[in-house]
């Protein structure tokens, strides 16, 4: 089934606006602080560049929820944690305490082009799971005050393998999960976490990656198709695109 754009983001629109009113008590907009730092995990002797994005008050957020966001595959270039501004300084000014994880170093290795991605990219998934919990684990001690109850894990291609492999992983650790367009690791078939997936008009995922239509009635699973391209997902997306993609997102992490 083919969608319109336009025909999506009216949708997107209608189903924020119900959720703004179910949530009309809280604010609708804070101004951003984007803050950098490395932090080291020494038994990896690994460093890991992340971007704290967070709203800048002087109040408290009472159980403030956390998203914690992997990028898509840069070729190692690095700086790909903060190509997703539209997405995490939105999410911070809404209130939601926002880390942007750089996986890939220039020194990585490049991941592989050739052979079952599922086997030869797994070493490189597994290394971003370990980032994701090392950074968690990080985060619980310098931040203790969030609420990590509902933590929230959000990626995009490469990172939504990363983020569907820490799921399957570590149930346990997460609330909620948002895929955006990750293409070779399995979702998870599960009722917890939560799973939302946001699917490209233009990359299909491997077989067995998407849950049936069965599955996702069971499990209560969301597999939203857009018309957006595999690799606009991020700040190249247009304004329309962003749109779109950051109300489905809101819709996702409001949702009980």
């Amino acid at each position: 089934m083919k969608y319109n754009s336009v025909f999506l983001f009216l949708i997107a629109l209608v189903i924020m606006s119900c959720s703004t009113k179910k949530n009309a008590n809280l604010k609708s907009s804070y101004p951003v602080k984007l803050d950098t730092l490395t932090m080291f995990d020494k038994s990896r002797n690994r460093k890991i560049p992340v971007a704290y994005f967070s709203p800048k008050t002087s109040e408290k957020i009472s159980k403030q929820q956390i998203v914690i966001f992997s990028h898509g595959y840069g070729a190692n270039t690095g700086g790909d944690y903060l190509k997703y501004s539209y997405l995490t300084k939105n999410l911070a000014s809404k209130g939601y305490f926002v880390v942007s994880i750089q996986h890939e170093l220039p020194t990585d290795q490049l991941i592989p082009s050739e052979g079952k991605p599922q086997i030869v990219r797994m070493p490189f998934w597994e290394r971003g799971t370990e980032n994701i919990l090392f950074v968690l684990n990080e985060l619980k001690k310098t931040n203790p005050e969030l609420d990590y109850k509902h933590l929230t894990l959000i990626g995009h291609s490469n990172g939504g393998d990363m983020t569907a492999l820490f799921a399957n992983k570590y149930p346990n650790f997460v609330y909620k999960i948002i895929t955006m367009d990750n293409r070779r690791m399995y979702l998870p078939k599960t009722l917890i976490p939560k799973i939302y997936t946001l699917r490209s008009n233009d990359y299909p995922a491997d077989e067995g990656v998407l849950p049936t239509m069965e599955e996702q009635k069971k499990f209560h699973i969301t597999v939203q198709p857009t018309t957006i391209n595999h690799g606009k997902m991020d700040d190249k997306a247009n304004d329309q695109e962003k749109a779109s993609l950051n109300l489905f997102i809101e819709q996702y992490l409001r949702e009980k």
